[in-house]
C-alpha cells in the first residue's frame, strides 16, 4: 500500500458558496457591503435634504434635474457595481502576467489626459476635471480622476512583484504612479496628492528598499511645487487658510460658513431638512456635505458617520490580516488607504483644519463618478474577502491521504 501526501487546500468562501456557511470571509464581506450601502444611504437622505427648495414645487419637476433623483439612481448603480464585483474573483486583474490591470490603468490615464483638451474637458469653478456624456442637456459630466482611484492601487497590487529591483520592478512602477499624478495634479491638486499617498504607501508595503523610496523626494518636491504654483487659486487658498476672517465675505467665505454650519446644529442637530446655516454653505451637496450632517444630525450624527467609515476600516484591517494572497493583501490595502485618506482629507476641509480644497466625502457626497468608482473598489474588498480569506484563518486544512 502506497500514500500520496498532497499539499494542504486552503478552502475560501468562494469554495463554499451555496453552503450557507458563514465563514470570516463572508463577514467580512456581508459587513463591507453593509456600511456602504449605509454610507451611501446616508448621502442620498443629505443630498435630498440639502437639495431641498421652498421656490419650486417637486411634483412637476422633470425629475432627473432633481439633485436628490439624479443621486438615488448614480447610488443604485455604485450599489450594483459594488454587488457585481464583490462575486467576481479578484484575480482577473493578474491573469496574463496583469496585462487586465496594465490595460485599465493606461485606459483610466487617456481619459484622464482627455480632460485637459480643450474644447473636450469640461470646466467647472475654474478647474477642467469632467468629460460630457451625451447632450448637454442631459447633464451628466464623468470625472476620470475617479477612475483612477481603481485603476492605480490595482495595477501596483499585481505589478510590485519585482519591486525591489530597481531598474525591471521599481522603476517602471514609479513612472506609472507620476504619470497618474501629474496628470491629475495639473487640474486636481488634491486628488493628485491623494494618488501620491496611496502609490508611495502601497510601494513600502510591497517591500520597496527605503532607500528607493527616498530617491522619490528630490523629483517630487519639485514636482509638487509646480503644481501648487501653476493655479492661482491654491496659493490663494493657502494664504486664506492662514486667517480666513481677513475676508469673510469674499476669499474666506466658504471656509466660515462651513464651521458655522458645523456650528449651527450642537450635540443633536436641528433635524433632517431643518437645517438653514446650508442655504449660505458653496457646494453643500458634494465637498462640504459632513459640514451639513453636523448642523442637521449634530455632532452625534457626524459621529455616526465617522463610524461607519472606521468599520469599514476595521473590517479591511481583518481581511488583510487573514488574506493568504499578497496581491489580495495588497489590494485591500490600497483600496482602504484611499478611502480612509480621502475620507480624512475631507473632513479636515470641512472643520478648516486644512486650505480649501475640492474633494469628497468617500460614499457620502453628491456625485455619480464617487457613487459608482468607489462603489467598485468596496466590491474589489470584498471579493478578495470571499476569495482570499481561508475558511478558518489560522488553522491549516487537513491532508488529503489516497491509496
Amino acid at each position: 500500500m502506497s500514500q500520496a501526501i498532497h499539499e494542504p487546500a486552503i478552502r475560501t468562501d468562494g469554495d463554499l458558496a451555496g453552503t450557507g456557511v458563514l465563514t470570516p470571509g463572508r463577514a467580512s464581506a456581508i459587513a463591507m457591503i453593509s456600511v456602504a450601502a449605509g454610507l451611501m444611504a446616508i448621502g442620498a437622505v443629505m443630498t435630498f435634504s440639502t437639495s431641498a427648495r421652498v421656490d419650486r414645487a417637486l411634483v412637476g419637476w422633470e425629475f432627473w434635474n432633481y439633485p436628490a433623483v439624479r443621486q438615488m439612481a448614480f447610488v443604485i448603480g455604485g450599489l450594483l457595481a459594488m454587488l457585481v464585483l464583490s462575486q467576481i474573483s479578484y484575480r482577473i486583474w493578474s491573469a496574463w502576467n496583469g496585462l487586465p490591470a496594465l490595460l485599465f490603468l493606461l485606459v483610466a490615464l487617456g481619459l484622464s489626459a482627455l480632460v485637459l483638451v480643450p474644447g473636450i474637458g469640461v470646466e467647472v469653478n475654474q478647474a477642467r476635471r469632467w468629460l460630457q456624456i451625451g447632450p448637454a442637456s442631459w447633464g451628466l459630466r464623468f470625472q476620470p480622476s475617479e477612475l483612477i482611484k481603481v485603476a492605480l492601487p490595482v495595477f501596483l497590487a499585481g505589478w510590485t512583484v519585482n519591486i525591489r529591483a530597481f531598474r525591471r520592478g521599481f522603476l517602471p512602477v514609479v513612472l506609472m504612479i507620476g504619470a497618474a499624478v501629474g496628470i491629475v495634479g495639473i487640474e486636481d491638486f488634491g486628488t493628485g496628492v491623494l494618488l501620491a499617498a496611496v502609490g508611495g504607501a502601497m510601494l513600502l508595503m510591497a517591500g520597496a528598499r527605503w532607500w528607493h523610496v527616498g530617491l522619490l523626494v528630490l523629483p517630487s518636491v519639485p514636482a509638487f511645487a509646480y503644481l501648487l504654483l501653476s493655479r492661482s487659486h491654491r496659493m490663494e487658498r493657502l494664504l486664506t487658510f492662514l486667517d480666513i476672517y481677513k475676508d469673510p465675505e469674499g476669499k474666506g467665505y466658504q471656509a466660515v460658513q462651513s464651521l458655522c454650519t458645523i456650528a449651527s446644529g450642537g450635540w443633536w442637530g436641528r433635524g433632517l431638512g431643518r437645517g438653514f446655516v446650508k442655504g449660505y454653505l458653496p457646494e453643500a451637496r458634494t465637498d462640504f456635505i459632513f459640514a451639513v450632517v453636523c448642523e442637521e444630525l449634530g455632532i452625534v450624527g457626524a459621529a455616526a458617520v465617522i463610524g461607519l467609515l472606521i468599520v469599514l476600516m476595521w473590517q479591511a484591517f481583518k481581511v488583510i490580516r487573514d488574506c493568504r494572497d499578497p496581491m489580495g493583501r495588497l489590494l485591500v490595502f490600497g483600496i482602504a488607504w484611499t478611502i480612509g485618506l480621502q475620507a480624512a482629507m475631507n473632513i479636515a476641509v470641512v472643520t478648516v483644519s486644512v486650505p480649501t480644497k475640492g474633494i469628497a466625502l468617500p460614499l457620502v457626497s453628491a456625485g455619480g463618478s464617487g457613487a459608482i468608482f468607489l462603489g467598485a473598489l468596496v466590491g474589489v474588498m470584498a471579493s478578495i474577502a470571499r476569495f482570499g480569506v481561508p475558511a478558518c484563518p489560522g488553522l491549516a486544512a487537513p491532508r488529503r491521504m489516497s491509496d
